[in-house]
């Protein structure tokens, strides 16, 4: 029924729904299914992508009070600097399953470019996913990059050495290869096994000299993290409340950003690149 009213309410939006059976002891009960998790993307953020960097950032939020869960989130980034949520799943937590339900049906639906990046965090659950979507998640189709503050993160918990943690943020910040070679050598002169803990990521996935532009400057999830701010007093409640919060707060977005681009000039449309290059 919500995804029935979520499409006819805004015809091309995308709902996918996933329930279990209910069981009484060891009986499954027939015609009752349980609600397990659900995915959505409105039709205006899903044409917006279209218009965007081919770049998107996911990240998970717990929600609380009452009714556990995660809400995951994908936002990507137009040429001005907009920030743009994407997509939303309710899951039951960050689980390989759920996460290989979010972004299946992210890609699915509404990252259907190639040539996309992702970042995300270093999550288990999103590696056996990235492993296991036939290629969907990898090179060429797509590059999976990780979020330098979790980097950085896991390194202080693994060492709990502060000055090194910087040089290793420094090193992910690298943007040609002698200067990664430099921030490398002078991490693994003050230990090995730091720059060892560094290789087994693969520089690829987060050193930008070597990610052939995928990651278009983005070093953080901080766009996901901006989102879940605007989301925070919505976390508690229920399904259809969040959903629904999310409908009427992006919509509060997008009318505020066609509003500004109607009142515009035609310097101001264009990105600041371009715009300064002028």
């Amino acid at each position: 029924m919500v995804a029935l009213v979520m499409v006819q309410k805004m015809p091309g939006s995308i709902v996918q729904i996933e329930t279990r059976p209910l069981y009484n002891g060891n009986e499954e009960a027939h015609s009752v299914k349980i609600f397990h998790c659900v995915f959505w993307s409105f039709n205006p953020q899903i044409r917006a992508f279209r218009h965007c960097k081919p770049l998107v950032q996911v990240d998970g939020t717990h929600l609380y009070e009452k009714y556990k869960g995660t809400l995951l989130v994908a936002v990507a980034q137009d040429g001005n600097q907009n920030i743009v949520p994407v997509a939303f799943a309710l899951v039951e937590g960050e689980t390989t399953d759920a996460w290989h339900f979010f972004l299946r049906n992210l890609r699915m639906h509404v990252v259907r470019r190639d040539g996309v990046g992702m970042i995300s965090d270093q999550h288990e659950s999103i590696q056996a996913v990235v492993n296991r979507s036939g290629g969907d998640w990898q090179p060429p189709r797509a590059w999976w990059m990780f979020c330098i503050k979790h980097i950085g993160s896991n390194f202080l918990r693994a060492f709990k050495i502060p000055h090194l943690q910087k040089l290793v943020v420094n090193i992910g910040y690298s943007r040609t290869t002698e200067e990664y070679n430099i921030n490398y050598k002078r991490l693994e002169e003050r230990g090995k096994a730091y720059a060892r803990w560094c290789d087994a990521f693969g520089f690829r996935h987060w050193v930008l000299a070597f990610n052939e532009g995928h990651q278009w400057g983005h070093m953080t999830t901080n766009l996901v993290e901006c989102i879940n701010s605007v989301l925070k007093g919505a976390r508690n409640l229920l399904v259809l409340a969040l959903i629904r919060a999310t409908y009427y707060r992006l919509n509060e977005l997008f009318t505020r950003k066609s509003i500004e681009t109607q009142n515009a000039s035609v310097l101001d449309l264009l990105t600041p690149y371009l715009h300064n290059s002028g």
